[in-house]
């Protein structure tokens, strides 16, 4: 039987979209800037495994072995103040009568760190002085706080036994592992979704420096349609996006990251990827100057995720519960949440498209 000319027209169109695609790509490929972005994207997941051990030194200074941090204590809770202090592994106290000598130890370097404490009515007081303005105040106020911590822990049971109604006991408290945390917390978010973000960021440029070129004036002689044309560039732009990911995770899985439910991250990617496209396309086609454009889209971008950031199924905690193995129904569910709302964004940007005359543009 004759091939119908509908299924024709249809196979032709698929053909451009195609065809706008592929020269997207192409284009992507001579584009520097972006080609870096990929380049670092890479060597963090290639080199995952040196890498995340200097990025939790940042992201927690306490796991940095070797560290040792010596600490002026002073006042009326000196002795409370220097046990909880003593308490930390990469901090000790040493005790000194007048808050005047334990500032000229901190002057001349012998101290990293004063504890000025206080007691007013039966309460503890304690002022921090650390260096300023270097790597070493961030690792003396993560140190610090910690002891903190473990003197209000302290106070908090002692003080207890003095209670009429016991309340309720402590948990008990438990060290994770900040390597642990910080591949599954930061790092492995930031690889599906970074990608994401990049494609839609393109996606605002491509179609403004079309507008601005006055290339899309053509299609009122050419026989290709700006649907066909959006489509072309949306279909590039949300394709790199999980395949990205797909690597990223590949290669952390390749330096000894376990990676679990490895699909399902993919497709968390993909239906990311389809959301920010295609409210990309809406910004672009509603705001055609590039920077107003680029500006809206990325006050936009920002605000959705951090409006999901507040949803019991976040983005970032659904990427990270299915990376680690611990995904419930609801986590499977919020993937599936997700992919409804991209189905839904992709058919407002294809109705706004069907209604935006090129000319106009």
């Amino acid at each position: 039987m004759a091939e119908s000319n509908d299924s024709r027209l249809r196979r032709w169109l698929r053909s451009q979209r195609l065809t706008i695609a592929k020269r997207e790509l192409r284009v992507l490929g001579r584009e520097k800037t972006i080609v870096l972005a990929l380049v670092i994207q890479l060597f963090i997941a290639g080199f995952s495994g040196f890498l995340v051990v200097g990025l939790v030194s940042l992201y927690d200074p306490a796991s940095v072995e070797g560290l040792q941090i010596e600490a002026a204590v002073t006042g009326g809770a000196s002795d409370e103040m220097a046990d909880a202090i003593d308490e930390q592994d990469s901090m000790s106290a040493t005790t000194f009568e007048d808050s005047t000598e334990a500032f000229e130890a901190f002057d001349d370097g012998q101290v990293q760190a004063v504890f000025e404490t206080m007691i007013r009515e039966d309460r503890i007081e304690v002022v921090l002085t650390a260096p300023e303005g270097s790597l070493e105040t961030t690792l003396v106020v993560a140190e610090g706080q910690q002891a903190l911590r473990a003197l209000e822990r302290t106070q908090r049971l002692e003080r207890s036994a003095q209670l009429s109604v016991q309340p309720l006991e402590l948990p008990a408290e438990s060290g994770g592992n900040p390597y642990f945390d910080f591949t599954y917390t930061v790092l492995i978010p930031l690889l599906v979704f970074l990608p994401v973000f990049i494609s839609g960021s393109i996606t605002v440029d491509s179609i403004t420096e079309e507008i601005d070129r006055g290339t899309l004036e053509l299609l009122r002689v050419a026989p290709i349609s700006l649907t066909e044309i959006v489509d072309g560039k949306a279909l590039a732009m949300i394709a790199i996006a999980p395949i990205q990911a797909a690597l990223w995770l590949a290669l952390l899985a390749y330096n000894g990251v376990a990676i679990s439910n490895p699909g399902w991250l993919v497709a968390l990617a993909s239906a990311s990827a389809v959301i920010v496209v295609g409210l990309a396309v809406i910004v672009s086609l509603l705001a055609v100057d590039r920077q107003p454009a680029q500006l809206l889209f990325a006050v936009g971008v920002l605000l959705l995720f951090g409006a999901a950031s507040l949803l019991p199924g976040s983005p970032a905690n659904t990427a990270a519960l299915l990376a680690i193995g611990s995904a419930s129904l609801s986590t499977y569910l919020a993937v599936v949440g997700m992919l409804g709302v991209a189905a839904v964004v992709a058919v407002c940007m294809r109705v706004l498209t069907t209604r935006v005359d090129p000319s106009a543009l």
